[in-house]
């Protein structure tokens, strides 16, 4: 593995806790490795999103692999989140040209969300779409708005995914407020209720940076 994706692997590993295998591959020029009922999914996508696709569901079978559990097929569910093996849950990513997936046994841990994102600054023109008055009040705060405000979308684009498996619940943006700590300490605060979260309900993430890249990480743990 190269050295710039190990070290995104283990970034990733290490803003999860529990035991959550974490693994990777390159988003390569085609869609090798699909499994028949994920090819079916992906018939009318564009090559692009095919090998997509295929890099994070190779991603995810490493990571199956790695927790000791037989690699499976992963499906996409109609609202195109994906439908993980019996007894496992994760969360899939796509940034600069890899694919990172975390994979946990739901008897260990109940959900997780991952969101990789360039280090740049979030066009101006989605603020106002992304971030919520106290979160843009934030961003004005700091020395490097625009990428404080991407930090705010891969928050909230990890959270929704980390909430969604338990909730099932479809919302926009606006529905969660991220805050930011030291050290890349995140919480998403629910605005709205969603399924077994409440309104006011927290959740609690991390960042990390490395390589260019920003990665978000929330997880739930057993017993919500």
């Amino acid at each position: 593995m190269p050295a710039a994706q190990a070290e995104m692997v283990e970034l990733t590993r290490g803003l999860l806790p529990g035991p959550v295998a974490v693994c990777a591959s390159r988003i390569g020029p085609d869609d090798a490795g699909l499994w028949p009922v994920e090819a079916d999914a992906m018939r009318r996508a564009v090559p692009r999103r095919r090998a997509e696709f295929a890099a994070g569901r190779l991603a995810a079978r490493r990571a199956m692999a790695e927790l000791g559990q037989t690699p499976g097929a992963i499906p996409m569910r109609h609202d195109r989140s994906p439908e993980w093996p019996a007894r496992l849950t994760g969360s899939i990513t796509h940034a600069g040209g890899l694919a990172l997936a975390a994979v946990a046994r739901t008897d260990q841990v109940a959900a997780i969300g991952i969101d990789a994102e360039p280090d740049e600054p979030l066009p101006e023109g989605l603020l106002g779409l992304i971030c919520r008055a106290e979160e843009r009040a934030w961003c004005a705060t700091t020395p490097d708005p625009g990428r404080a405000a991407r930090l705010i979308f891969a928050a909230k684009e990890a959270a929704y995914k980390c909430q969604y498996p338990l909730s099932g619940k479809l919302f926009g943006h606006e529905a969660l407020r991220i805050t930011v700590g030291g050290a890349g300490r995140l919480t998403a605060c629910f605005m709205q209720p969603a399924g077994p979260f409440a309104a006011g309900e927290t959740m609690a993430g991390q960042a990390g940076w490395r390589h260019g890249m920003i990665i978000a990480a929330f997880s739930v743990p057993l017993g919500h």
